[in-house]
């Protein structure tokens, strides 16, 4: 049997969660790394508007 108590979900299109039947909620670390990627492509979306 696989033991998911400390798993970090990521795809090539970003943070994930692995929740299944939602019984499972984002660790620190998850969340921790969306918000890392959140705050990253706010930065490349406002480099790219302002030339």
């Amino acid at each position: 049997m696989v033991k998911m108590v400390s798993i970090r979900m990521a795809s090539p299109y970003g943070a994930g969660v692995f929740a299944g039947d939602r019984s499972r909620q984002p660790s620190e670390t998850e969340l921790a790394l969306a918000e890392h990627q959140g705050k990253y492509m706010a930065t490349i979306a406002r480099r790219l508007a302002h030339g």
